[in-house]
């Protein structure tokens, strides 16, 4: 039985949504929601259909039958740059920086467009142009002070270890000012003390109004900083609650989390 959850108004919500490759059934009616301003885990051994149901939220997949709603809008069939308008934005688990440019220059190119892109622009409005790239800069530079990464600037994005490139995925994310960001498995490969950095910058987001749905397999981290679990099993929302709730559950003890 799913868990007692408040009754918040979601702000995104999953409906019987499909996805399938040929004869394989990756999401089989999938239903679920994400209440506004929290951070929601979604578990489930490999092959459940996590990734997948993260990629047709965001448009990557479009799905083959059910809808996704956000803030009561529909996203399923918008192409991925209109989702992203939209306030929803997905981080990978591998992250992409653009290696040779600087970290700075990362979060520059993934902000949204501006004056001096075209090139009338360049030509009749300079002063437009130039105000603003100072704005797009102060921007850049207020989130890597947000996630830390104030210092390195400057730094190649090639140079940085595996915890800050994870932290440079976040930032290039908020550059698109979202309202909710999905995480594929955010602290894969990062080292404790980076990990607990991440969290942290997570959760000091999270105060500020952001929502965040997240894939991890580190039970740890799920179970600590998640305030609400859903779990997924064969392509469909197995079961959900608080941590305690999933920790005690047996049907997710049998498929998950072992006995």
């Amino acid at each position: 039985m799913p868990g007692s959850e408040p009754t918040i108004a979601p702000i995104l919500e999953v409906r019987d949504v499909s996805k399938s490759f040929g004869g394989l059934h990756a999401v089989d009616g999938c239903s679920l929601t994400v209440r506004p301003q929290t951070i929601t885990g979604l578990i489930g051994p490999n092959g459940a259909g996590k990734s997948t149901l993260f990629n047709a939220i965001v448009g990557l997949y479009p799905p083959d039958g059910g809808e996704v709603l956000f803030d009561g809008r529909r996203l399923d069939g918008l192409p991925p740059y209109e989702i992203v308008r939209r306030g929803v934005i997905k981080t990978f688990q591998i992250p992409r920086e653009l290696r040779n440019m600087t970290v700075l220059e990362n979060l520059m190119v993934s902000g949204p467009s501006v004056a001096g892109e075209r090139l009338l622009d360049l030509a009749f409005r300079p002063r437009a142009v130039r105000r603003q790239e100072r704005e797009l800069i102060d921007r850049a530079e207020h989130v890597l002070s947000l996630v830390g990464l104030g210092p390195l600037g400057d730094e190649y994005a090639k140079n940085l270890s595996g915890g800050q490139k994870k932290l440079l995925e976040l930032s290039r994310a908020l550059m698109a000012r979202p309202k909710m960001v999905l995480l594929d498995e955010p602290v894969a490969g990062v080292n404790p003390v980076l990990t607990n950095h991440l969290l942290d910058v997570i959760e000091g987001l999270r105060q500020r109004g952001l929502t965040f749905f997240l894939i991890e397999h580190d039970m740890d981290v799920v179970m600590k900083r998640c305030e609400w679990i859903i779990v997924m099993h064969q392509g469909r929302t197995l079961t959900e609650g608080t941590p305690r709730e999933i920790k005690a559950n047996p049907a997710v003890i049998e498929s998950y989390l072992g006995a």
